[in-house]
């Protein structure tokens, strides 16, 4: 197979719609990340992407839509704090985890009776979805396990020839993974995926929200998860990445000296000095800084070589958890607490 690289015109991206309808596979840029879409109702489409990917089928796709309308054909039901909700977030980086209609095979959701769903906000990712004439599930369009993709470019690196077409639309503004919610009651909203939309943003909205024990610990190899990125080791260059949660910057420059070997980088917040010796990179010092910025830098880590990489980690709030979480698993939950 050869993979078409395409532009984000209507014309090209009216191509890559004719794939989708034909059941084959297109990647495209999002918000967030680039997607690895299919027609969500076919079987044999959503198929390819597990295969495409490597992924494992328990690992559950998120369904994207371009509209409303498309809500009703989806989800069985929609409950009113959900409804709120696609008012205040949509289109952006929110998926709402709903029970499912029977049009959506379960090895989309995962063999769930729910299914994720949100309204990206790229106009390239909204024009393919209304082309197509369909719901398209998407995960990240990269290998599974990998760094997600945040460029045409990464996609090309990990799936050329082993999909149809890749529109290229530039850099992701957002960088990390959409916010995955589901609710427990009508004014409880449970968090399974931190991404931009932060706890202390959906907080307005419903008397209680919590996040999953999921994003901060390894589950059972045996649970079932509602959600893509709460069961497996996800996001990792082939680096070895080591998150250090220390009180401060010189506390861990000080434990990076005393354990640097050969091929050790750091990467630090763009306002830390460097630390003698060693090479680094940057990836911002705000959380949504940093969430644009960190899978851009796990593969650059890998361009240059990198063995084993010691990581500044971020707070575990606001946009900011959602950096810290992909760190974690990156890192297989590994992390040197000082």
């Amino acid at each position: 197979m050869k993979t078409k690289l395409l532009s984000d015109t209507p014309e090209e991206i009216g191509l890559a719609a004719a794939l989708i309808r034909d059941g084959r596979l297109a990647a495209f840029p999002t918000e967030t990340v680039y997607g690895l879409g299919a027609d969500a109702r076919r079987e044999d489409a959503v198929r390819a992407i597990f295969a495409a990917k490597g992924r494992p089928a328990d690992n559950p796709l998120i369904v994207h839509i371009s509209d409303m309308e498309m809500l009703p054909a989806i989800a069985s039901e929609v409950p009113e704090t959900a409804l709120r909700l696609a008012k205040a977030f949509w289109p952006g980086p929110l998926t709402m985890v709903l029970p499912k209609r029977d049009c959506i095979p379960a090895v989309t959701s995962g063999g769930l009776d729910t299914v994720g769903i949100r309204m990206p906000a790229h106009p390239a990712a909204l024009q393919l979805i209304a082309k197509s004439g369909c719901p398209i599930a998407a995960p990240s369009a990269n290998r599974s396990g990998s760094p997600s993709p945040t460029t045409a470019a990464h996609v090309m690196e990990d799936m050329d020839g082993r999909i149809d077409a890749v529109i290229d639309g530039g850099l992701c503004e957002g960088g990390v993974e959409s916010t995955v919610i589901c609710f427990d009651d009508a004014d409880t909203i449970h968090i399974l995926r931190p991404g931009l939309i932060s706890e202390e943003d959906l907080a307005p909205y419903a008397s209680r929200v919590y996040v999953d024990d999921a994003v901060f610990r390894q589950i059972a190899a045996d649970a079932k998860v509602a959600s893509p990125g709460m069961k497996y080791k996800h996001y990792a260059p082939k680096a070895r990445m080591i998150p250090v949660d220390a009180p401060d910057f010189d506390c861990f420059a000080a434990y990076v000296r005393d354990h640097a070997e050969q091929n050790t980088f750091c990467l630090l917040f763009d306002s830390d000095p460097e630390i003698e010796g060693i090479p680094s990179m940057r990836y911002g010092d705000s959380g949504r800084e940093q969430a644009h910025f960190l899978f851009l830098r796990f593969r650059e880590l890998d361009a240059a070589g990198a063995g084993k990489v010691y990581v500044r980690m971020p707070k575990k709030s606001g946009a900011d958890l959602s950096v810290h979480n992909r760190l974690m698993r990156a890192a297989g939950f590994e992390v040197i607490t000082l």
